[in-house]
């Protein structure tokens, strides 16, 4: 399925979509982990850090792992990063979902959400998906539980890259179904084979 008029569109990540997402990744972090992240390490060159980090997984994509990217007038706008058969209990693990702050509310975080709950149930029909937020982050929880997401864990995430701890909080989708089923209705569902 193609975008309609000014949706962004949604394919599997390539090698040469590396810098773009280490940029937005970098970005992302600047603006919403500041507190949890040391200060040093955020104002430094995280981009350079992310770009060393979106090189390898997207030159040499490691089995299992699988970034998809939300494309807008050829610019990277969002991207997830899911890791199937992560956890025993909860399942695949969606360890990266960002999108750039200039196109929040747009439903591409919902959209890459569903392509993520789509690789999920191709590769790995019988398990769920879970993720991990920071307990600082309430937008995102809010986000999370709007998708139908349930916090199941708390427990301090890191050590982070650049050092430091922080509280965070696990979510579940014990059925990733329900993410492209509430997809469905307003986009059409997810679009990457």
């Amino acid at each position: 399925m193609s975008p309609t008029e000014g949706e962004p569109r949604y394919r599997e990540a390539v090698a040469s979509d590396a810098d773009a997402v280490a940029a937005l990744h970098a970005d992302s972090w600047r603006r919403n982990y500041r507190g949890a992240y040391l200060d040093s390490y955020l104002d430094g060159d995280v981009f350079a850090d992310r770009r060393a980090v979106w090189h390898d997984r997207l030159g040499h994509p490691a089995p299992g792992h699988h970034t998809v990217v939300a494309e807008d007038d050829g610019a990277i706008v969002g991207f997830s990063h899911v890791i199937l058969r992560h956890h025993p209990t909860w399942g695949a693990y969606l360890e990266n979902l960002h999108v750039r702050h200039a196109h929040k509310g747009r439903g591409i975080g919902r959209r890459l959400m569903a392509e993520a709950a789509a690789v999920v149930l191709r590769s790995s029909p019988a398990t769920g998906l879970h993720l991990s937020v920071l307990a600082q982050n309430v937008a995102a929880q809010g986000f999370y539980r709007a998708q139908g997401g349930t916090c199941v864990e708390e427990r301090v995430a890191g050590p982070f890259p650049g050092g430091g701890t922080a509280p965070a909080l696990c979510f579940a989708w014990p059925d990733p179904a329900t993410l492209m089923e509430a997809d469905q209705g307003l986009n059409g569902g997810p679009t990457v084979r």
